[in-house]
């Protein structure tokens, strides 16, 4: 459909709680899915990477995540239903803020439940990096951005700055 503008930090959009799907025969739903599908082409494209996108970063305020990790997938309606006790942590970065970093600590296993386009209720048990991406996605549509997860405010970096330290780490050679 449209590659659409991302909202960026900032935006009073990206701090909204997200309004449930409620009808999933006219078209609204599969035209949101698209233009987020095509929003996230479009920045991998542009940028190398990008793994997930949720409707409020495109500009509408309705529970719907799109992500492409081994396969693509619209999740609407999603909602957490179990967690691991088991956590990590980790770099995370977001389409709305591209040039900062932020470590956060996720759980390591999660099942989502979620409506597909047609309106059946599935689970999906994700663990490491789907299980982040996903719990990430779904605070978008809570109103919350990983900035709001930072470990602490030491752990909030410029991209370039990480990527030095990155480097720098892997040129330290032991004797």
């Amino acid at each position: 459909m449209a590659v659409r503008e991302i909202l960026l930090l900032g935006n009073p959009t990206l701090r909204a709680k997200c309004e449930k799907v409620r009808s999933f025969s006219d078209g609204t739903v599969k035209a949101l899915i698209q233009d987020l599908t095509d929003t996230l082409v479009d920045f991998r494209t542009r940028n190398g990477f990008g793994r997930g996108i949720a409707s409020p970063q495109i500009g509408v305020t309705k529970r719907i995540i799109f992500v492409d990790v081994d396969r693509p997938i619209a999740l609407i309606n999603p909602e957490i239903v179990n967690r691991s006790r088991a956590t990590m942590l980790l770099w995370d970065d977001c389409f709305s803020f591209p040039d900062i970093l932020v470590k956060v600590r996720r759980n390591v296993k999660v099942v989502v439940r979620f409506h597909d386009a047609q309106g059946t209720i599935n689970d999906l048990p994700a663990e490491g990096g789907l299980s982040e991406l996903l719990q990430h996605e779904i605070d978008h549509i809570n109103g919350m951005l990983a900035i709001d997860r930072a470990i602490d405010s030491k752990h909030i970096v410029m991209r370039s700055e990480w990527k030095k330290s990155v480097n720098a780490s892997k040129n330290t050679h032991t004797l």
